[in-house]
């Protein structure tokens, strides 16, 4: 039984922060940022707004487009590393109550790779008990976590939700073709949240959580080796020729790991998709905010194969083929 990626919705928060604002009150400027992440700015949500509004909204998007509503969904995944409640009750159930469906709802950590794992869990239980709809979201609030002491981290973060309703009907729908996903335990102390001192110059209401703390060269380590090793992966599971891949849309962390990816592939750089200079990076919520930007501007065609990939926290790994 096939699954189709059906629609996508997307909401970025309104309010953008520049290089140049976030070096008023940062040891930084925009030439430092851009040259080591090719970040430029990004969307940082209002005081007040926590990760189940983002993913609720980018929800009845997609719903809207796709001409399915809440009440036919029979399953809801949400994807974040900054859920509403650190513990429970989970931000996909808040997610359920707001959009009034009746299905069941489950959060899914796995850092960066979020939605790849999401879209992953979600089409297996689709297949196995014959559902037809199925909504998987990655969201984040993820400034609400940032220590903005540490020029290194606090730099690369944005806020941001996508989300994706997959479906049984193929019509118009993007087939999930293959995946496969990953961990690497052994790092999983390279990207972590730890207690600190937080400051709140974006979220002055907001509690008091731990922040977010990385290793940057073992994680950049990690991304160069396997993305590169994913991508083999997929082509293998799917019997296809890396010359075939038409797009492959990767996590939006830094622009420099997604280039060292392409030299190890000898892939053109202009065959992966980045946005990270405007949005920086979302976690579990980039991919889908990349796809949407694809499709809006009319960079994919019907029958395509788009390959997705992430890495993340955990240390996590995940990949899909899509024929859109």
């Amino acid at each position: 039984m096939a699954v189709y990626l059906h629609t996508i919705g997307v909401e970025v928060p309104e309010r953008r922060v520049t290089n140049r604002e976030l070096s008023e009150f940062v040891d930084t400027d925009d030439e430092w940022i851009r040259s080591h992440t090719g970040i430029g700015s990004r969307h940082i949500a209002a005081d007040g707004t926590v990760t189940s509004d983002l993913a609720a909204a980018a929800a009845r998007k997609a719903l809207g487009k796709a001409g399915i509503s809440a009440a036919e969904l029979d399953l809801i995944v949400v994807a974040t590393a900054t859920p509403d409640y650190f513990g429970f009750p989970s931000t996909a159930c808040i997610v359920q109550e707001k959009l009034r469906a009746g299905c069941p709802a489950l959060d899914l950590t796995a850092g960066c790779s979020g939605f790849v794992y999401a879209l992953d869990v979600a089409s297996g239980m689709m297949e196995a008990k014959g559902w037809e709809h199925a909504l998987v979201l990655g969201a984040e609030t993820l400034t609400r976590i940032t220590n903005w002491e540490d020029r290194a981290t606090c730099v690369l973060l944005g806020d941001g939700a996508g989300a994706a309703v997959l479906s049984r009907a193929g019509e118009g729908g993007s087939r999930i073709l293959t995946s496969h996903l990953g961990a690497e335990g052994a790092g999983a102390g390279d990207l972590r949240l730890v207690q600190a001192e937080r400051s709140r110059t974006f979220h002055p209401s907001a509690p008091m959580v731990p922040l977010l703390e990385m290793n940057g060269r073992s994680v950049y380590n990690f991304a160069v080796r396997i993305i590169p090793a994913l991508v083999e992966r997929l082509l293998e599971l799917a019997g296809k020729e890396l010359e075939e891949i038409a797009w492959i849309v990767p996590h939006q962390a830094n622009a420099r790991i997604i280039q060292a990816a392409a030299k190890r592939l000898r892939v053109p750089e202009g065959r992966f998709f980045m946005n990270i200079e405007e949005y920086a990076n979302t976690s579990s919520a980039s991919i889908p905010i990349a796809l949407d930007e694809m499709d809006s501007k009319g960079l994919l065609s019907r029958g395509d194969l788009v390959m997705l990939l992430a890495f993340g926290s955990g240390l996590t790994y995940g990949g899909t083929l899509l024929r859109w």
